[in-house]
């Protein structure tokens, strides 16, 4: 089979997902093409060098509707023969974008894509799309659904994470982000965002901020008025779940990931296109997976995907030198410390979604881009990265470097 190599990686600064956040002017379509453009100019790609661009964003309606991956693609400065194909995995959905493009390469369906996504949380707010899952009253009762934030804290209640556990990753986190930030590690892959007139709006992630146990623990939990009241979702998890008394809400705006605005692009393609294009292959992708998992619980998708991807690469856990597990909540990454007895040394070293945001459908692509730099910078063979979804599904991909 033919290989797949990562040439190149880049996405923009995380903003703040709200109207007040400096990207919050610029469109999810806009995002996508000048990230577009970005990847195309620092690789000097023309006419039609890719097959296919494979872009996924999760909120799919209004500005982010009608194959947002076509338009940024018309959008964009890219030949229009090349189209594009938007995908929705939730919160993976960058990530597959990258991992289907990986396989079509593999495949022989073509010598190279680009894979991404985008997310503009302050334009378009997560929920806008009224999906079946939490909308549809026979569906919800057959899922036992339950919001993620309840979910995350079905995960602390069930494996045993406290508040200050969780308090605590969410420190650890904002200290590794800032140090990242003020020591440079993301400027290789971190554009500036400029205006139509050319004029810089972003050039670093804007949520990353100083804080302590103490501020944290001034925080309440987001989840508990909705789980507690009656009837409210605790009940409906207790119901899945009966040997635990009660839910510990543990979770806050402190502690989980924060929403945002970004996008991130990944030029994927085989040894015959880097040779054509005088291009040099950054890392192999050596495998990806993707795992369903109980719906209710709905963000342990982390573990199983990281087991089912160890065995298509023949590989342990210990063969692994970096990880990047996205910190949709604080349980989540805590959980898959805790499932692999992981050195909390090697898992998001850079800090995370807690820290920089979550723009859901670019998150998946914003961290295997950071996974290979860091494995660049630090020397690194190889890494994994991994994302729990909506639903109850997980992706993970293994890259090593070339």
């Amino acid at each position: 089979m033919t290989e797949a190599y990562i040439y190149d990686a880049v996405r923009t600064p995380r903003g703040k997902g709200k109207k007040d956040g400096t990207l919050h002017e610029v469109t999810a379509v806009r995002l996508s093409a000048i990230t577009l453009n970005e990847l195309a100019q620092r690789n000097n790609l023309s006419g039609h060098a890719v097959e296919d661009v494979i872009w996924g964003n999760v909120t799919q309606v209004g500005e982010q509707g009608a194959c947002l991956a076509r338009s940024a693609v018309l959008y964009s400065d890219l030949d229009e023969r090349i189209p594009g194909v938007s995908i929705n995995r939730f919160c993976a959905s960058g990530l597959e974008a990258v991992n289907m493009a990986a396989n079509q390469v593999k495949g022989g369906a073509g010598k190279a894509y680009i894979a991404g996504g985008v997310e503009s949380m302050s334009r378009v707010p997560m929920g806008m799309d009224g999906g079946a899952i939490a909308a549809d009253p026979h569906l919800a009762m057959k899922a036992y659904f339950v919001p993620q934030g309840i979910s995350a804290d079905i995960i602390a209640t069930e494996y045993g994470f406290s508040r200050d556990d969780c308090d605590a990753y969410a420190v650890e986190s904002q200290k590794r982000a800032a140090a990242a930030r003020a020591a440079g590690r993301f400027k290789g892959s971190v554009y500036t965002v400029r205006d139509q007139n050319g004029l810089a709006i972003m050039d670093e992630d804007e949520m990353i901020r100083e804080t302590t146990m103490q501020t944290l623990g001034g925080l309440n939990p987001s989840f508990k008025a909705m789980g507690e009241a009656m009837p409210g979702f605790d009940a409906v998890a207790l119901l899945k779940y009966p040997h635990l008394e009660r839910v510990n809400h543990v979770h806050h705006a402190g502690n989980s990931s924060g929403i945002a605005d970004g996008s991130a692009a990944v030029l994927i393609g085989n040894k015959e296109f880097g040779e054509e294009n005088g291009l040099k292959p950054r890392a192999r992708i050596r495998a990806t997976s993707k795992v369903g998992t109980d719906p209710t619980i709905m963000l342990t998708g982390p573990v199983p995907a990281t087991e089912r991807v160890l065995e298509a690469a023949g590989m342990s856990f210990g063969d692994i030198d970096l990880f990047e597990v996205n910190e949709a909540f604080a349980s989540v990454v805590l959980r898959f410390i805790q499932a692999f007895d992981a050195d909390t040394n090697k898992v998001n070293v850079n800090g995370g979604a807690i820290a920089m945001g979550h723009p859901l459908g670019a998150t998946g692509a914003m961290i295997l881009g950071a996974l290979l730099d860091e494995m660049e910078r630090s020397d690194k063979e190889t890494g994994l990265a991994t994302l729990c979804i909506g639903s109850g599904m997980g992706a993970a991909t293994i890259i090593e470097r070339v």
